[in-house]
């Protein structure tokens, strides 16, 4: 399980260096990192509770402000975002942050689970 947790640290940290190009990258350099951080955490047994939690509220909160853009793109028939880097159509980037918001949400939840059932295993052996 450690090298998943590594492997997933470092595509969040590629994931985070990517975003240094973005028109807005200051948010999603640092969200990325901090779930870069927690896996990396992880990788040693440290799971931070709050942090976790932290990461699941902001990815919440970010996801259900970008829902909107992303229902008006699936009510257009879901047009390509991929074709070029440059957004296009007034979506386009908002849904690929709510994709990037959605891969950071299923390591968050991933991360959340392999603490609860550690700490439901270590609780067991008391």
């Amino acid at each position: 399980m450690r090298t998943f947790y590594i492997i997933l640290s470092v595509l969040f940290t590629f994931f985070a260096i990517v975003q240094l190009n973005d028109v807005d990258p200051f948010f999603w350099v640092l969200y990325y990192l901090f779930i870069a951080l927690l896996a990396g955490a992880a990788s040693f047994g440290k799971y931070n509770k709050y942090g976790i939690m932290a990461a699941l509220a902001i990815t919440i909160f970010e996801l259900v402000m970008l829902f909107p853009e992303f229902q008006a793109w699936m009510r257009d028939g879901m047009p390509s975002i991929v074709e070029s880097m440059k957004a296009e159509s007034p979506y386009i980037e908002f849904v690929r942050e709510f994709l990037g918001l959605f891969i950071g949400l299923l390591a968050i939840i991933f991360l959340l689970t392999q603490r609860n059932r550690i700490g439901q295993r270590a609780h067991l052996k008391m």
